[in-house]
């Protein structure tokens, strides 16, 4: 750990951050249910969720270069949209969860 860093922090004072993967996605963390990542934003922890399990990107951001419409990014309990979106900040004790939408009815 660099001199002064925070326990926990890691490059540019990125925080360890876990990672809740739903079943469709698991196959790209070997199974694994939840992972833990760094990052001091959603967008940072994305981004090095997709440099340790590659295959993420594709499958949450559009060729724009945008959150996918149907998934739905949560930080704890709050849904991303209605706070800093992608920049929403996360700590170490922050659970992001990945959650595609649900659609179907009668």
């Amino acid at each position: 750990m660099r001199a002064g860093a925070a326990p926990g922090a890691g490059i540019l004072g990125a925080m360890a951050v876990r990672i809740r993967v739903p079943g469709p996605l698991r196959r790209l963390t070997g199974g694994d249910a939840e992972v833990t990542v760094e990052g001091a934003t959603v967008s940072a922890a994305l981004t090095d969720l997709e440099q340790r399990y590659p295959g993420f990107h594709d499958r949450l951001y559009d060729a724009d270069g945008k959150l996918r419409q149907f998934i739905n990014i949560y930080v704890n309990d709050s849904d991303i949209r209605f706070s800093d979106g992608l920049e929403t900040p996360v700590g170490e004790r922050d659970e992001v969860s990945i959650v595609p939408a649900v659609a179907g009815g009668n």
